[in-house]
């Protein structure tokens, strides 16, 4: 779930010395021992929970569409993670049957010849889930929680891995979900304070028992790009992840890889929105309300993103990621088809966007979320992205929480995240967006799984993809007729289409300067005797968009007016901490529209959370703007604004020495 403001060759162990090299699984056939490989899921297939198949059997058995039930019958077939989520799901109870139980039905599942994957899930962590409710666990955040974590879970975990009958499987483990994640943006949380160094240690102790065990791949939780994907949440993430895996046995080595998006709905791809600093209205879409500045829309993105970060902290290259894509597909009549051509920056986002929650922190049984891309291994993607498979972590039809307040022996509580008439603070003010008529985390919720399927995307089974893949040709001739000091006229020879072109955008720069029906545009709010580039792209209606045009250069008339600024700066330190107050002042003659404060730390300050801007740091840089749409978006000729944020610091806190807003240099007040 979200939270607001995710190899080596094992080491040759004793253990493995002991295996005999060849066993008879449960089907009669050959089950060999292996060697420790870098990624598991290559060349092989992945376990179907057959519990679980038999849920989704029984939805397609009382639906009375009998499109939709094929569909249904379809979802069966493919693999999904079995959660070990308390004690007594390791021999067996009311909800689910036990560990071996999944394990000799995936010896049953083996072909000869060919690897299977079983994805398990390991999650029971003293003080589980320290910031959201639904999900909180049997243990308590306690040394007697702790012990019971390492030899009433763990311990029984890694013994019945380690039984020979099952050497020739490979086990990928989901380390703790959430757990880790928490103790990066969520550590103000007294609850987390004290779950913290009880995960640290209890993650340490299930990477170093299940390293051990040769078939045994740990998959560390990394969350997903709407909670980590900020450089300063990213940043200290990756050094999280590093400094837990040192403590271990095998230091890095005890980890194979990363996991992100577990259990959530975060969009493997935004096709829509594929630069996140490109312009529109003024400024880079990544400053829009839903994205607050956030360089990672999708999973795709944060994958790279964080693999490179985790290389920069030691882990090796060859380090896997795998994205659970179980439901962010975001099919559905309510996808978009093409990218908007609104010239308002929150307008064009929303429209654009795939991802149809209407906040990044709304985790809990979305509406309108649909199952994403099936299982498999090395899938394509970009290479930076380094992903060993696309896995189903969270089975589809599973409940993230209940929505009402249900007694349980399980730990789980309320939370309101998961209400769908409760206007969340989180939310900015807004509604969860939950589903209604919810269960227990992890307790069958069939409305919502019939809603999945509908909504997939890939379409479950095939469907009725656009045939149109083929885009204009690009634009040509383009040129300047009327140039003013605030605006120029453009035109252009019109683009051709194997159907039909439906309109033009017209880009300032990488900005978006506005679309068009016809092959001409007049760019407005421009300045005056100042240099601008313009190029042109086409579009149909299938969402096709051809390359740009070649570019244009146009300088405009007349003179510009002179513009300025003032900064003051003051912070009021304790401790490690810090409350830094900022008035910008302008002191030009000219609105300052869309302004972006800039400045640099100099002794490692980070800024936590702040007011009346919105913030953001990308190592020692620290960036505030005005908030789109609101009272400080533009500062007045010889008007005031008051920002500031709250910070960390290790015991120096020494005050900018220069600021500028929006590329200027400003004076110190």
């Amino acid at each position: 779930m979200l939270k607001i403001p995710q190899r080596l060759l094992a080491a040759t162990t004793a253990l493995a010395v002991a295996l005999p090299l060849t066993l008879m699984s449960a089907s009669g056939t050959a089950n060999a021992a292996e060697p420790h490989v870098d990624n598991p899921y290559a060349g092989a297939t992945q376990y179907v929970n057959p519990t679980w198949a038999a849920a989704v059997e029984g939805a397609a058995t009382r639906v009375s569409d009998p499109a939709l039930a094929a569909k249904m019958r379809v979802v069966k077939t493919n693999p999904t993670a079995v959660w070990m989520d308390r004690i007594s799901a390791i021999t067996g109870n009311a909800d689910g049957k036990g560990l071996r139980f999944h394990l000799d039905n995936a010896l049953t599942q083996k072909q000869s010849g060919t690897p299977l994957v079983v994805n398990l899930v390991i999650y029971d962590l003293p003080g589980r889930d320290c910031y959201a409710l639904a999900s909180n666990g049997e243990l308590p955040a306690t040394a007697a929680g702790l012990a019971r974590y390492k030899t009433e879970y763990i311990d029984p975990i890694a013994a019945i891995l380690a039984d020979p009958k099952y050497q020739g499987l490979r086990i990928a483990a989901t380390i703790e979900p959430d757990s880790l994640p928490n103790l990066v943006t969520n550590i103000s949380q007294p609850e987390c304070q004290t779950a913290a160094p009880f995960y640290r240690e209890g993650v340490k102790y299930a990477l170093d028992k299940l390293h051990a065990i040769p078939n045994v791949y740990n998959y560390i939780d990394a969350a997903h790009s709407g909670w980590l994907g900020w450089d300063n949440n990213a940043v200290p993430a990756a050094k999280l992840f590093a400094d837990v895996a040192r403590t271990t046995q095998a230091g890095l080595a005890s980890v194979d890889g990363f996991v992100t998006n577990t259990a959530n709905t975060t969009p493997l791809e935004e096709p829509y929105l594929p630069n996140s600093s490109l312009t529109v209205g003024g400024a880079p879409i990544r400053s829009a309300s839903y994205y607050e500045w956030n360089f990672d829309f999708d999973e795709l993105d944060w994958t790279a993103h964080l693999h490179s970060l985790l290389v920069a902290e030691g882990f090796p290259a060859g380090t896997g990621m795998l994205i659970d894509t179980s439901r962010n597909g975001w099919g559905g009549a309510a996808r978009p088809t093409a990218t908007s051509t609104s010239t308002d920056l929150n307008t064009y986002v929303n429209q654009s966007k795939v991802d149809r929650r209407n906040h990044r922190g709304a985790w809990c049984n979305p509406l309108g979320a649909g199952i994403g891309e099936r299982p498999r291994a090395t899938p394509p993607a970009p290479a930076a992205s380094h992903l060993d498979a696309f896995v189903w972590i969270k089975p589809p039809g599973e409940s993230d929480g209940a929505s009402t307040d249900i007694p349980n022996d399980e730990g789980k509580r309320f939370d309101r995240m998961c209400d769908p008439t409760f206007v969340s603070p989180k939310l900015g003010n807004q509604l969860t967006g939950a589903s209604p008529d919810a269960p227990l985390a992890g307790r069958w919720f069939e409305s919502q799984f019939v809603e999945l399927v509908r909504n997939a995307y890939p379409v479950i089974g095939g469907g009725n993809p656009p045939t149109d893949t083929v885009a204009p040709s690009v634009p040509t001739g383009l040129q300047a007729g009327s140039v003013t000091n605030t605006s120029v006229a453009l035109t252009w020879t019109p683009s051709t289409d194997n159907v039909g072109v439906s309109g033009y955008d017209i880009y300032r720069g990488t900005t978006l300067a506005g679309t068009s029906s016809t092959a001409s545009f007049t760019a407005t709010g421009l300045t005056a005797s100042t240099a601008y580039s313009f190029t042109v792209r086409a579009k149909d209606a299938a969402g096709n968009v051809s390359a740009s045009s070649a570019a244009l250069a146009v300088t405009t008339s007349g003179t510009q007016s002179p513009g300025g600024c003032k900064v003051s700066y003051s912070a009021n330190s304790w401790n490690t901490g810090f409350t830094a107050s900022i008035k910008v002042t302008n002191t030009g003659t000219t609105p300052l529209a869309d302004w972006r404060l800039t400045f640099d730390f100099a002794n490692g300050q980070t800024v936590q959370q702040g007011w009346n801007a919105v913030w953001s740091q990308s190592g020692s840089t620290v960036t505030g703007t005005g908030q789109p749409g609101t009272w400080n978006a533009t500062i007045a000729p010889g008007a005031t604004v008051d920002i500031g944020f709250n910070g960390t610091h290790t015991g120096t806190n020494t005050n900018p020495t220069a600021f500028s807003v929006s590329g200027k240099t400003c004076t110190i007040g």
